[in-house]
């Protein structure tokens, strides 16, 4: 199934999303609608691969160039096999904010993502929804899964960009002129691995 668009920003009552970035600058929420029931497809979100969209088109994303944090700390420029949400958060300064099984998986990450080399900060799950330090931002990344009809699933993936001040916003307006084309076609690109993912998995669909 297509997914269902892209909006510029929406907010969902009752998600995880909402406790972390609840008045985004900027958000990308895109849909899809999957073969599969909610157990088969958050599965599939579990265990998605975020190398699966790899490739070119990730490499020229400034946004998602930053998730294996590997590249630092003097480890060479050598990219994993597979990156999970697990392998994400691990010895990096993305954090697990939050789960609520079965239906939402959030990360964030804070860090001046507009610049030509990205400066991380690592903050803590408990710290994350207060952090404001002026030349900071906030990326919050949620895959959440609901049911649409008896069988099938809804898949959604929303990324909320919040900025602490006016300066750190007019230089992500920048940014995101350049990256936005590169950064929602990954999105799409997550949503369709997943769904593939999860509708073969899933026996009712084959």
């Amino acid at each position: 199934m297509p997914d269902t668009g892209t909006h510029a920003s929406t907010a969902t009552a009752e998600l995880l999303a909402d406790r972390f970035a609840p008045n985004p600058a900027s958000s990308v929420l895109r849909h899809r609608v999957v073969d599969a029931d909610t157990a088969t497809t958050y599965a599939a979100v579990r265990g998605f691969d975020f190398m699966e969209v790899g490739g070119p088109l990730v490499h020229a994303a400034g946004w998602v160039r930053g998730l294996p944090e590997r590249f630092r700390r003097g480890r060479g420029p050598s990219v994993p096999l597979r990156l999970t949400f697990e392998d994400m958060t691990t010895d990096s300064d993305w954090v697990i904010l939050g789960e609520q099984p079965g239906t939402e998986l959030v990360a964030g990450v804070v860090g001046k993502f507009w610049q030509p080399v990205i400066e991380w900060r690592r903050v803590e799950p408990g710290d994350f929804a207060e952090f404001a330090e002026p030349g900071y931002g906030k990326i919050v990344l949620s895959l959440s899964v609901r049911p649409y009809g008896e069988q099938r699933s809804l898949l959604s993936y929303d990324i909320r960009v919040t900025l602490a001040d006016s300066a750190g916003l007019a230089r992500f307006r920048l940014y995101w002129a350049v990256a936005s084309p590169f950064i929602k076609a990954i999105h799409a690109a997550t949503l369709r691995t997943i769904a593939r993912d999860a509708e073969n998995a899933n026996p009712d669909a084959r």
